[in-house]
């Protein structure tokens, strides 16, 4: 099947052209013709599998088949994702497929200063790409106006639920016009049960598609774990590079800190190497992802915010310096590589601690992972597993901590201020009143409830 058979217009077909692509993937194949039809979709399929063209395409065809009303042009499509990478992603691909019509978009997200993004709503917009804080900030400031949006489009659903974003997307829904009046779009890697029961409220009798089983992994992707100790992860992950003379490699580790400390332990050994994740400055962060995909910077270590989002052609190896708390996301991690139907690898470095959250992965993935002891790296059998304490334990729920909330929903601005409860604003000098982000987060099971069993609507 080719692209010609979707339906899709001569300009689309021009653009797709211009990139080199001559057949649809699976997602493609069924997603298109059923955006096309104004039908509500539940779409899910393996990272890495075309699933942004798979509604970008779509979408630029219905908004250039209805042109926007004379005077100044308010949002008729409005695409939510979970981080600035992703944001940045989709905002790409919707230029790159939509350089032959004449559709104006635009890109929010924080981490960056907000004038340049009021100036070009004003100037006026077809499609926004938006993380959801951001977005936020631009309807309480009135320099966005959602009424008019006609198809929205949720992408990543799952992970903008897992990094609790639930009471800003019913913020956002309310501001929209009613769920029944607009298409909606819903596009994951992975289903869950939230997810499902969240498309179940806000979709109106939406065409399921799955083209994988779901949590799988491509098949292209060869998995191999490395048993080694904690101490020794570092001297074995420069052994591999270089030994193995890998040349483009990211890595991905639990904390922010960890991440930037692992960075300058690699250049001490001689390896160009860069962190990426939610502290990092958005500018900081895009230096230092043009330099891995130029070659400039060899490895390139990523917390999970960095999971979703990173779109690097032909990634030859992902690194799990320390296996995801959450199995999910090790779906999601190794979902860089072995994309567009190349191949592959993914190498996890695994200690003793380390063992059950290993053990989690393989019971999501339904099959073992390969492991290899490599000589000179043999674990040593009397050291004693210790409890992993950071973020989320293995079985997916979340810990006594409040998760901070990832980069995709900075807000550009304090978050603990006149909005912060009277009681919060009555703590003497010194103390810190709770942030925004983590005061919703302590709420976020009742939110999570109201929006997916409340019988809440959008409305």
């Amino acid at each position: 099947m080719s692209f010609d058979s979707l339906g899709l217009s001569a300009e689309l077909l021009r653009a797709i052209s211009d990139q080199g692509y001559t057949e649809p993937t699976p997602i493609q194949r069924k997603a298109i013709p059923v955006i096309l039809e104004g039908k509500d979709v539940m779409a899910g399929a393996q990272t890495g599998t075309g699933k942004t063209a798979g509604f970008t395409l779509p979408l630029l065809q219905r908004l250039s088949e209805r042109p926007a009303a004379k005077g100044r042009r308010a949002p008729r499509t409005l695409v939510l994702t979970p981080t600035r990478e992703l944001a940045a992603q989709v905002a790409e691909s919707i230029e790159t497929y939509g350089r032959h019509l004449p559709l104006r978009s635009a890109v929010v997200f924080g981490g960056v200063k907000i004038n340049p993004q009021i100036d070009k709503l004003r100037r006026g917009v077809d499609i926004l790409v938006a993380t959801p804080g951001r977005l936020l900030d631009h309807a309480n400031q009135k320099t966005v106006d959602l009424s008019q949006i006609e198809i929205l489009v949720l992408d990543e659903a799952d992970r903008m639920l897992d990094m609790g974003f639930i009471h800003d997307i019913r913020k956002v829904l309310a501001l929209l016009p009613s769920n029944a009046s607009r298409q909606n779009l819903l596009f994951s890697a992975t289903f869950s049960s939230d997810i499902k029961q969240l498309a179940n409220r806000l979709l109106n009798n939406p065409e399921l598609i799955e083209v994988a089983q779901r949590n799988t992994t491509a098949e292209r992707i060869e998995q191999i774990v490395y048993p080694v100790d904690k101490g020794r992860k570092r001297e074995l992950l420069s052994h591999l590079i270089g030994e193995q003379n890998w040349r483009q490699v990211l890595v991905f580790t639990r904390t922010k800190h960890g991440a930037n400390r692992l960075a300058q332990q690699l250049e001490k050994d001689g390896l160009t190497a860069a962190a990426i994740h939610g502290n990092k400055s958005q500018g900081a962060r895009t230096r230092a992802l043009a330099g891995f995909k130029n070659g400039d910077v060899r490895v390139l270590v990523a917390t999970d915010i960095a999971a979703r989002g990173l779109d690097i052609d032909q990634l030859p190896h992902v690194v799990n310096f320390e296996l995801p708390n959450v199995p999910e996301d090790y779906v999601h991690r190794i979902g860089r590589t072995g994309r567009a139907g190349n191949e592959g690898e993914a190498i996890s470095l695994v200690c003793i601690d380390e063992h059950k959250l290993l053990r989690d992965i393989e019971r999501l993935l339904k099959r073992k992972i390969p492991s290899t002891v490599l000589d000179g790296y043999e674990p040593d059998p009397n050291i004693k597993a210790e409890p992993i304490q950071n973020g989320r334990n293995g079985k997916g729920g979340r810990s006594s901590q409040p998760r901070k909330r990832a980069a995709g929903g900075h807000r550009g601005k304090p978050s603990g201020n006149s909005n912060a409860p009277k009681a919060a604003r009555r703590k003497p000098a010194g103390a810190r009143a709770k942030p925004q982000s983590q005061r919703s987060r302590a709420s976020g099971g009742q939110e999570k409830a109201a929006l997916l069993g409340g019988g809440y609507r959008g409305k």
